[in-house]
């Protein structure tokens, strides 16, 4: 399979291993172990299902791309670009996956650890949990994330410890040359734990052209409860593949919200969650503006393994000019899964002549005391809609960014943050009157 992969830095990647596999790496046999799984599927191809309406392989063959794992800083003003106006919170800055401590401020406190993942392989969280999640073995990007990563965030809450404000997560991605660049995070949550993370990304002007292919692990243990936004704001020198993999224990409760606007060509969100207790709570939320020519795929998995667990998805897209949107959602429903409530959504404005949107809801269900639905929409502006706000003296631009912000109401009007909830709504009339 390998033979047929022709991206410039698939030769260097045995070697980029061993490189990183050092004797003193405890993580030696996880990641030859990932490199091996990852030798035998390849890349992605528009015949492997999950992927047969995104071909990665174009946009990885664009630019001579060089594995990038040594630490790198930005600047204050760099990173201060993905501020959110009147949000009080906790910065911590990482440069292509690196922390960059003089720009971070963490949180500090008795069962608090948080800091580069580096700083705590020996951690008996970080032991117990990275790479335990059962679905990343079959991602091959994630794979390749698991053999090549050199670092990320790694946070850890103990049991009953709340952080008092959130978590403002800072991803710059920077490089004088075109850039494969590889975060590894892990975030756990204790028994009764709770806490808020914000992810943001910044991409400075720059010739060179970064492909991030990340990795998260979330552990929401008994009873914790984790809200989880990522703010994925483009640019046109930047790609990505985001990969999310989480599970969650008895009684807890998760909360993913994605937004993703414009400019970035191509991203790709690939989202698990595995609900190992029963009475257990998930909300997973997208948005994403897509213009130009921008591809944006939103895969998603919820797998209920156990009875008395509610999920809720809700996903909405706005598209214009000749945007691609795909949105793939699987509920996997066991047979042990009873009295299992699932319900999944995909809603989309197609805006542009050409915008095109391909969404797979799919439903695997084999216990029968359960209630799950899917649904699908794609349309225009509600001619009645326009007309009754152009009678009242309304603009069409404004017109049309009054109408995009209530359709994305059901998933803003969600967020438990009020300067984020401002700051997105601010982006979408702010996109909508260009």
């Amino acid at each position: 399979m390998t033979s047929d992969i022709m991206i410039p830095f698939y030769q260097a990647l045995t070697e980029d291993v061993t490189a990183l596999s050092a004797p003193q790496d405890s993580l030696q046999d996880i990641r030859r172990e990932a490199l091996e799984r990852y030798t035998v599927t390849g890349l992605p191809t528009l015949k492997t299902e999950a992927w047969r309406f995104t071909n990665i392989q174009r946009f990885l063959k664009e630019y001579p791309y060089e594995l990038i794992n040594t630490p790198a800083t930005t600047t204050a003003a760099i990173a201060d670009e993905a501020s959110i106006p009147g949000l009080d919170s906790y910065r911590v800055v990482l440069v292509n996956g690196h922390l960059q401590a003089d720009l971070s401020s963490l949180p500090t406190g008795k069962g608090i650890s948080i800091g580069a993942m580096s700083a705590f392989a020996e951690a008996p969280g970080f032991v117990k949990w990275f790479n335990s999640q059962k679905h990343l073995a079959g991602e091959s990007l994630a794979n390749l994330n698991t053999a090549l990563f050199a670092d990320g965030l790694y946070i850890e809450l103990q049991a009953n410890v709340a952080l008092d404000k959130p978590i403002h997560l800072i991803h710059v991605y920077t490089s004088d040359r075109h850039a494969f660049v590889q975060p590894r995070h892990l975030w756990i949550l204790h028994r009764g734990a709770a806490g808020t993370v914000i992810e943001s990304t910044v991409h400075p002007k720059q010739d060179a052209v970064a492909f991030a292919n990340s990795v998260t692990e979330v552990v929401v243990e008994d009873n914790a409860e984790l809200w989880h936004y990522n703010v994925q704001q483009g640019a046109e020198n930047f790609r990505q593949v985001n990969t999310t993999a989480a599970q969650q224990q008895k009684d807890s409760r998760y909360h993913n919200f994605n937004f993703t606007l414009p400019n970035t060509p191509f991203t790709r969100n690939n989202l698990s969650v595995v609900l190992n207790g029963s009475n257990t709570e998930t909300n997973l939320k997208g948005l994403y503006l897509a213009t130009g020519s921008q591809h944006i795929d939103n895969h998603t998995f919820m797998d209920h393994l156990v009875p008395n667990c509610n999920s809720n998805e809700h996903y909405k897209g706005v598209l214009l000019d000749t945007a691609n949107a795909v949105f793939t959602g699987r509920i996997h429903v066991h047979q042990e899964a009873q009295k299992t409530n699932a319900f999944q959504q995909n809603n989309n404005l197609l805006l542009g002549d050409k915008a095109t949107i391909n969404s797979q809801p799919q439903l695997e269900i084999y216990a029968d005391d359960v209630k799950c639905s899917h649904g699908f929409t794609a349309g225009q502006f509600s001619e009645e809609a326009m007309f009754y706000l152009r009678a009242r003296g309304i603009g069409e631009d404004a017109a049309k960014a009054l109408l995009v912000n209530a359709f994305s109401h059901d998933v803003t009007d969600e967020i438990a943050v009020p300067a984020l909830q401002d700051y997105i709504q601010g982006q979408i009339e702010a996109i909508m009157n260009i």
